[in-house]
């Protein structure tokens, strides 16, 4: 039986989608079923549905999860994720990468087991990182 994962995103220039896909083509090519989720559309109901749940979000204002669509979503499906493999990731433009460093002591901090340590990119994605994503979502599936 195929792995389930749910990718939920949310990009506003484009480069965390981009990171979305190459996990998401990592995911497929191993014979998982990869569904795309706007983080607005994600939520209780969805996450129950799906064996490993990727979500991806850059670092908006001072290095912070996009707080009008995403924080709200991550907020209500957050104790949902606790028996699932979780994967984030994400892009910024500015700053070091605390909005990452700070997701995953919260998502550590409530009892959720990250599947991977977070990658995270500086504007657009480098070959080499979307390499790796696609070797992340390789390994969903097949976990």
């Amino acid at each position: 039986m195929s792995k389930k994962i749910a990718m939920v995103v949310w990009s506003k220039t484009g480069n965390t989608r981009l990171m979305s896909k190459a996990i998401k083509e990592g995911a497929e090519s191993k014979g998982a079923e990869v569904e795309v989720f706007k983080a607005y559309n994600f939520d209780i109901d969805a996450t129950k549905s799906y064996d490993c749940i990727a979500l991806g979000c850059p670092a908006m204002g001072a290095e912070i999860l996009e707080d009008t669509e995403f924080l709200p979503m991550y907020e209500m499906v957050k104790p949902y994720l606790k028996d699932k493999k979780i994967f984030i990731f994400g892009s910024y433009s500015w700053g070091d990468g605390k909005w990452m460093r700070d997701w995953k002591e919260d998502i550590l901090k409530n009892g959720i087991t990250l599947f991977r340590e977070p990658i995270i990119a500086r504007e657009k994605p480098t070959d080499d990182i979307l390499e790796e994503l696609r070797k992340v979502g390789e390994d969903l599936a097949l976990s």
